[in-house]
């Protein structure tokens, strides 16, 4: 199944938004509507691109929107950006979500101790293409560590396109004791914690504390103490597909025709040319670890 994308409104505004289609041109949902699995006896993901690697701009699937299109995720009334953290540029990697996933609020987890928060699963895709935003992609999941933020998990998949040329040699079950793993896994994963703590630190707030499934509350140990759990179902709480709009669904209350879709993204503002970056996006920003 391919997927395109449909802009609407101006970049960097609060009416920017990026509504989905399937292959019969029909607008879906990227929450709903695309298969958590690409390969279910591989087990290959599918990945919604969010925030391509580089970029600053906090995009993320609108979960409570009709249609669930990506749109940029604001605080206090202003649209919100990743800080230039050196040696950082914006995100590190190729960021999204795992459609057809949902962090449960009300749900406990067993080894976080904490519960969901309320968002899709997360991947951080590692591979060499710099993606676009909206694109769908195929990922092999490497590892998996869990983000303890203000008291909720935020479970972060390490990940990798299957067509990056590097993906056949990465296999994290069988290759775990290998440096060439260790190299292209650990690494990364490493590298995730580093970021998000600086990008913290940056906005004055704690920094989420990172977790390995297993108990082992420091990401930062020797190579040989650290074990990545291969994501599984156990990780993965589908939503309820009831409680929110869909397209595919029609014996839902909540789901919509593909006409009634149709009216909908045609009532938003039309695309058009998008507002500059503030230019406190393009700084650089430094810290001394203390």
């Amino acid at each position: 199944m391919s997927y395109t994308v449909e802009e609407r409104g101006n970049p960097n505004t609060l009416n920017y938004r990026i509504f989905f289609k399937n292959a019969e041109g029909k607008y879906i949902s990227p929450f709903h509507d695309i298969p958590m699995y690409a390969d279910e006896s591989q087990n290959i993901f599918h990945m919604v691109v969010e925030v391509p690697r580089w970029t600053n701009a906090k995009m993320e699937i609108a979960t409570k929107d009709l249609l669930n299109p990506i749109k940029q995720d604001v605080k206090k009334g202003k649209l919100r950006y990743v800080a230039n953290v050196f040696p950082h540029k914006g995100y590190i990697w190729n960021y999204g979500a795992i459609p057809q996933t949902w962090e449960d609020p009300a749900h406990k987890d067993g080894d976080t101790g904490c519960c969901g928060d309320n968002d899709p699963i997360d991947v951080c895709e590692i591979g060499t293409k710099v993606c676009s935003r909206g694109d769908v992609i195929k990922v092999k999941a490497l590892g998996i560590l869990a983000m303890i933020d203000e008291g909720e998990t935020d479970w972060k998949v390490i990940a990798i396109n299957v067509e990056d040329p590097e993906a056949n040699h990465l296999n994290s079950r069988h290759s775990i004791s290998s440096s060439f793993f260790l190299l292209k896994c650990f690494t990364p994963a490493a590298a995730f914690h580093t970021w998000i703590r600086s990008v913290f630190r940056h906005r004055g707030r704690p920094a989420p504390e990172a977790r390995i499934p297993g108990g082992h509350s420091r990401l930062v140990q020797e190579v040989q103490s650290i074990l990545f759990k291969i994501i599984c179902h156990d990780f993965l709480i589908k939503c309820d597909r009831s409680k929110n709009t869909c397209v595919s669904s029609g014996d839902s209350a909540f789901s919509c025709s593909a006409d009634e879709a149709k009216v909908a993204v045609e009532q938003t503002c039309p695309f058009g040319e998008g507002e500059s970056i503030p230019s406190s996006v393009d700084k650089w920003f430094y810290y001394e670890r203390k």
